[in-house]
């Protein structure tokens, strides 16, 4: 049991979460908390391993658990609904969907709790699964299991990613109780996205000037693609390898739910097309032997997906142009904690923007 009085992850929330998990567990007595680990306090949600301990009626159990706890501050991203706007909310109600409506493989939900009586702020558990996780940055193609992989296991991984995103797209999106991401009235279309993504940079960038995000912007609206129903799918926001784990270079569950949307799955496509570059070229590291091109990897997904192919530049540009308004939107929140100086120039000058300066020659 965590030792009270002893400063955890959880603070002094560990008795009250006990009696919570007693209700979502087949736990007829009492729930005991230990090994509290913090794996990351973002500006998005906080992740805590622990580990549940329960007599079932026929014998001692013990699962490990994830814990998001939504961050004190605003959400990282926009809101595409109003009055949505609990990122572990949106994460809880999409995954749940998912569950009932695909066979991607998903960690099964304990539970959500929307009140702060229970840690201090909206949370929602899950099982832990185990599992590998691509780097960031340093970027996967230069250090960690798969730039340690064989050539036949890079490409097995790409993939398999590909075709359990392309899935996560077959959602009836609407029968499964998702239609609350698209407010009454509202059409679900690429420019809709680019005019949320528009007024969350404005606010972000509260007067500054980024002219490159400007010219993008601008290409953008200029260049808005023709809307088609039948592309009207759930997009993940957020899909990349680094939201997968992994094990034995296939996907054993997808994660990282909180910029979902309602909207053309070339959102989405755009989105991963553009983070493999942000991997690659704007991380100066190498596209290694079996890895399959981003070229390959559009057609990977048209394959998996059923679906025509179609030209992805506008969305790649529309997904450097999200990538660098979140990074302002982060820089605003490091500065705000007191982690980095008001004058720095991280906001104008970073990995997203870039990426986005590349495509857009």
């Amino acid at each position: 049991m965590v030792t009270r009085g002893e400063p955890t992850a959880l603070g002094h929330s560990a008795p009250a979460l006990e009696t919570w998990l007693a209700g979502r567990l087949p736990a007829p007595g009492p729930v005991r908390v230990t090994d509290v680990t913090a794996l990351s306090t973002g500006f998005s949600a906080e992740t805590i391993a622990l580990r549940a301990s329960y007599d079932d009626g026929s014998g001692s159990r013990s699962r490990r658990l994830i814990l998001r706890r939504e961050s004190p501050e605003p959400a990282v991203y926009p809101q595409q609904a109003k009055g949505f706007d609990v990122e572990v909310e949106i994460q809880h109600r999409v995954m749940t969907a998912l569950a009932a409506g695909t066979a991607i493989p998903l960690a099964a939900v304990l539970g959500y709790e929307s009140s702060s009586d229970v840690v201090g702020a909206p949370f929602f558990v899950m099982e832990y699964i185990e599992g590998e996780v691509p780097l960031v940055s340093p970027s996967y193609a230069e250090t960690g299991f798969f730039a340690d992989a064989s050539p036949g296991e890079r490409r097995l991984m790409i993939e398999d990613g590909i075709r359990v995103f392309s899935e996560l797209h077959a959602l009836d999106w609407d029968r499964n109780g998702l239609s609350w991401l698209l407010p009454e009235g509202e059409q679900p279309t690429a420019g809709r996205q680019l005019q949320i993504w528009k007024e969350y940079a404005a606010r972000e960038l509260a007067g500054r000037e980024h002219p490159l995000m400007s010219e993008a912007c601008a290409w953008l609206e200029e260049n808005q693609p023709e809307h088609d129903p039948a592309s009207v799918t759930l997009l993940w926001g957020d899909p990349r390898p680094g939201n997968m784990l992994w094990a034995d270079f296939r996907c054993v569950c997808v994660t990282d739910f909180e910029a979902a949307a309602i909207g053309p799955f070339l959102v989405d496509l755009g989105w991963w097309l553009m983070f493999d570059r942000c991997s690659h070229e704007c991380s100066q590291a190498p596209r290694l032997e079996g890895e399959p091109t981003r070229e390959e990897q559009a057609e990977l997904y048209f394959e998996a997906s059923g679906r025509e192919p179609e030209p992805t530049y506008w969305y790649e540009v529309l997904a450097a142009y999200r990538y660098s308004a979140i990074v302002v939107r982060v820089m605003n929140r490091t500065v705000q904690r007191g982690l980095m100086p008001a004058d720095n120039r991280v906001w104008l000058e970073n990995p997203a923007t870039d990426c986005l300066s590349g495509l857009m020659g």
